[in-house]
Order: C-alpha cells, then sequence, then structure tokens
C-alpha cells in the first residue's frame, strides 16, 4: 500500500513539473520571453503619444535600412511587435490584465487568439466548413453502419431459406446442377434479394442525402415554415372549427399516444390500426384503459 501510495505521488509531482515546463507564462505569448514595455523603453502608466514617441525613436535605430547588423533586424522585429500590442487600447488591456493576473493561462490564451485570429475569419465560412466537414461523417458512419447490417443479414438462417425461395420460384421450381452457373446465379440472387431487403433493415437505412445535419441546416427555415403553417391548420381545423379528426391525423395522433416510432407503426397490419384509431388513445382515459388491458393480457400470456 505505502509503495502504490509513493509512485501514485510521484506520478502527481512529475504530471505537475511537466505541465509547468509545457506551458508557458500567459504574457509570453505577447512579446515571447520579453516585456512589451521594456521593449520600447517606457513604463506601463505610459500614454499613445509616448509608445509612439518611443516606437518611432527605436524604428530609426534598428530598423534594417538604417542598421543592417543582423541582431539589430531581430531587435527591430520585436520592437514593431511590441508597438503593434500595445498602440491598440484592447490588445493592451488584455496585455496589462495578463500581466497582473499570469496564473490565468489558458483564458489569456484565448483571448490574445480571439483578438488576433478571431476578425480575420470569416464566421460563415467557418460554419459552412463545419457543417460540410459533420455532413461528410454523418454520411460515411451510415454507409458503414447500412453495410455492417446488410452483412448480417446475409449470414441469417432466414435470409438463406428466403434466398432459396426466391431462386426455386425464378427457376420454376428446379434447381440448376451445374456449380458454376449455380455459384453466378446465387450472386446475382443475392444482389437483387438484397435490393429488396433494403427497407427492411431498422436502426440501419440507407444513406440519405435528406437526412444530413447540412441540408437539414440550410432546408430549417422551410422546415419552420412548414412546421408553423401546419401548426396552424391544425389550430384553425380542430380547436376552432371543432371539425372531427380525418383518417391521417387519427392516426397519427394514435401513434403519438403509444410513442411508437414511424417505421413501427407502418409495420402494423390496417385491421389492427383501424381498432386502435377507434379507441382514440389521444384521449387520456382510454390510453389508460388500453394500456390496462395489455398489461393484463401480457400476464395471462405467462
Amino acid at each position: 500500500m505505502a509503495a502504490a501510495a509513493a509512485i501514485r505521488w510521484c506520478a502527481v509531482v512529475s504530471a505537475v513539473i511537466l505541465f509547468s515546463l509545457l506551458i508557458s507564462p500567459s504574457t509570453a505569448i505577447y512579446c515571447d520571453e520579453d516585456d512589451c514595455y521594456d521593449l520600447l523603453g517606457v513604463t506601463q502608466s505610459a500614454n499613445a503619444s509616448e509608445i509612439k514617441k518611443a516606437y518611432y525613436k527605436l524604428s530609426l535605430k534598428h530598423h534594417p535600412d538604417k542598421n543592417p547588423d543582423p541582431e539589430s533586424k531581430k531587435l527591430f522585429v520585436k520592437i514593431a511587435n511590441a508597438y503593434e500590442i500595445l498602440k491598440d487600447e484592447d490588445t493592451r488591456a488584455q496585455y496589462d490584465y495578463a500581466i497582473e493576473h499570469p496564473e490565468e493561462v489558458f483564458y489569456n490564451t484565448a483571448r490574445y487568439y480571439q483578438a488576433y485570429y478571431g476578425h480575420k475569419t470569416d464566421t460563415r465560412a467557418v460554419l459552412i466548413g463545419l457543417l460540410l466537414v459533420l455532413s461528410a461523417f454523418q454520411y460515411l458512419n451510415q454507409w458503414t453502419r447500412y453495410n455492417q447490417a446488410i452483412e448480417m443479414v446475409k449470414k441469417t438462417p432466414a435470409y438463406k431459406n428466403k434466398l432459396r425461395a426466391l431462386e426455386l420460384e425464378r427457376s420454376g421450381g428446379t434447381t440448376n446442377k451445374k456449380k458454376s452457373n449455380k455459384q453466378m446465379n446465387n450472386r446475382k440472387l443475392e444482389e437483387d434479394f438484397s435490393k429488396e431487403l433494403d427497407l427492411q433493415i431498422k436502426g440501419a437505412e440507407m444513406p440519405s442525402v435528406w437526412e444530413l445535419v447540412g441540408v437539414r441546416f440550410v432546408l430549417l427555415p422551410y422546415t419552420i415554415g412548414k412546421l408553423l403553417l401546419w401548426s396552424g391548420c391544425w389550430f384553425w381545423r380542430y380547436k376552432v372549427k371543432k371539425a372531427p379528426y380525418s383518417w391521417e391525423d387519427a392516426s397519427y395522433l394514435t401513434q403519438r399516444s403509444l410513442g411508437a416510432s414511424l417505421d413501427a407503426w407502418r409495420t402494423v397490419d390496417d385491421a389492427t390500426k383501424e381498432d386502435l384509431v377507434y379507441r382514440r388513445l389521444w384521449e387520456k382515459p382510454n390510453l389508460e384503459s388500453y394500456m390496462s388491458e395489455m398489461r393484463k393480457e401480457s400476464k395471462r400470456r405467462r
């Protein structure tokens, strides 16, 4: 136990030391390891005029056109960078804050990059790029899931039995005894039968462009408008005019009351649908009575 505790303590200490070494002071992102004010030879309380005057004085001394010394050229680059930071009121205020709060490394770093690169990036371009990337990943993920589902279905006995039945049906009840022809026919039948199974795989439907997040975002105004129009028509027809529900709307209310998905509702036979709609399950007492019946039926079968 003591050895394990010692190992954990050493790991924590090592991580803290490594973290401290990797992260530089938050002021270093502005003028590297130098102080921007020191580079210009002014104090932190200097006004804009004093900063500008100090910069021009130093630029005359260290500008590459005036001084060919390589070290002087490097110093001029630092001086110019310091002036760019201190001449702007916002970036200077951020730099002063970083000096006063060096412990807020991540906050100061975020403010720096937001100030220097935020205005150079078009938000619309970022949004479009993000939607394209998300849509591409979504489409590839859907295709992967769909192909995996197809391969799993092909391994089931039910699929193989239906494949044999389809082969007998198309061959008129006779099987081809030639092995090579039989293998070719089986491959062709598998391809044909896979197409018939496309709509029967729940949870892994064939990818559709219309379901992509980017397309949905573009069509969002149309979708919202369509929803508002539908809601308005529904309110006028059934709340104001008190008209009886049409079959489609009553079916929709029944499906929603049962919490069934659209795919699950489609698999229900017409007779059962008619019975459920007739029960008016969107009314709470009717739904409670129906659920009670289902529970009793479930207990009786056990």
